[in-house]
This record gives structure tokens, sequence and C-alpha cells, in this order.
């Protein structure tokens, strides 16, 4: 029993088999309208900007989707790979090569529309309770200051652990939390009630990747910006609304 749970715990982060030999391996989780999936088409504001980086380097690649922790946890363990859309913190700096930024995501407490509380400044919050999701950096911030913070295996269940009064608020974006309640028909029950930080997203590769890679990244990423790629590829989901439930 003993080495069947070792075996388990070894392969629970194990490479993923569809790699392909000589591909930069990207790694990243279903978070829309930033990063969707239709079948094998992974697409959205990030996997757009990702992909065109990559032609415009002429590096090869494979894109994955899996949870957000395993999909970081990989990047940090696995050379020839990156994670994204990941949050440039003090804390990571120094675990990866970044190149971006890819685009801007607010940190943002949500609440009922009838709270009986209210949010002035992010202490306010200190008592109580706020849903958020394993690995998630905003989740992370919160709990290393103390807050009381719920955290799910994923997103989506949090606005409707949020209905049920099994939280009080819901750490999230604006993007991820107007599509999420309009699918769910909650757009008016649940508002944003205090945003209180905003941080840029990056593609963050493994530090075996070779410094002319990322270099060649940095590059085509910012002539991106320049001809205007980037700003088209933010209009293009600005106003996206899911037409179909999330795939978990």
């Amino acid at each position: 029993m003993i080495a069947i749970k070792l075996l388990l715990a070894a392969t629970a982060f194990a490479l993923p088999l569809a790699a392909q030999a000589g591909a930069l391996q990207l790694f990243t989780e279903y978070t829309p309208p930033d990063i969707m999936r239709d079948g094998a088409r992974i697409y959205g504001i990030s996997p757009d900007k990702v992909k065109e980086i990559m032609s415009r380097a002429g590096i090869a690649y494979t894109i994955e989707i899996m949870a957000w922790r395993r999909a970081y946890e990989l990047a940090l363990r696995t050379p020839d790979s990156c994670v994204f859309s990941t949050s440039r913190t003090p804390e990571r700096e120094t675990l990866f090569k970044w190149v971006g930024p890819l685009r801007e995501v607010d940190w943002t407490l949500y609440g009922l529309a009838n709270s009986s509380f209210r949010l002035d400044t992010l202490d306010d919050a200190k008592k109580l309770r706020i849903g958020g999701y394993s690995g998630d950096v905003r989740a992370q911030y919160l709990l290393d200051r103390g807050f009381m913070v719920d955290a799910a295996p994923d997103n989506f269940s949090n606005p409707r652990k949020l209905i049920g009064k099994r939280i009080d608020l819901w750490v999230t974006s604006h993007q991820l939390a107007n599509g999420v309640l309009s699918q769910e028909g909650l757009v008016g029950k649940i508002v944003p009630l205090l945003t209180f930080h905003t941080s840029r997203a990056y593609l963050a590769c493994n530090k075996a990747v070779p410094d002319e890679q990322i270099t060649a990244m940095s590059a085509a990423m910012a002539d991106i910006v320049k001809d205007g790629t980037s700003a088209l590829i933010d209009r293009k989901y600005a106003n996206w609304r899911p037409a179909t439930a999330p795939a978990h």
C-alpha cells in the first residue's frame, strides 16, 4: 500500500504524454475569457497572444490546459516549459524567466448586492469568509496576510457558494466575474465591492529555458504591442460572454 501511494505521488505531476520532442511546453488553466478551449482548440486573450509570440519568434510549442496548481508546479520543475498567465510578484521573481506582460489583472472582492457590510479598505474584509481557488495569487496574497480564505479547486463554484452564504466574499477579476455571472444568471445579484490591487500577468518560463529563446519571445511581445496586434486581441474579447457551460 505504501509503495502504491508513493507511485501515485510520483506520477501526480508527471509530464504530459503529448509533449513533443524539442518543443517548448506551455501549461495553462481554463479561465475564460483569458484562456478557453473548444475541443483541441485553445484560444482566448493570452493564448492568442502567446501563439503570435511563438510564431514570430520561430519557436515550436505545445499548449496544455490543466489545474492551475499542477500547471505552475510543472513549469517550476520541467526544463523547456512555461506557464501562463502568471502574476509577477516579488515572491516569484527569481523562480522564472519572464516574458510579457500579456495583460493586466485586477484583484477585486465581489459580494452579494444586498450585503449588510461595506468595504472601504481591504482591512474591512478581515473578519469575513473569502472564496478563492487553490494556487491563485490573489487567494495566496490574502492568506499570507491573515485573511480567512476558503480555497476551492476552481473559481467557478465561488458564485454559488456566495449565493448560498457559505462565503461572504469572492476574490476574482472583473473580466472573469462578468462572464461567469452572465452565464449563471447572477448579474446584479453579485457585484464588485472593492478592487484592492492590479497586477500584470506574464508567460513565466522555467529557468532552464535558453536565454536566446527568452530574448526572441520578448522581442516578439514588444512587436505585437508596437504594431497593435496585442490591443486588437484585447478588443476581440472585450465583450465576451459564455455561450455554454464551462468544461471543468
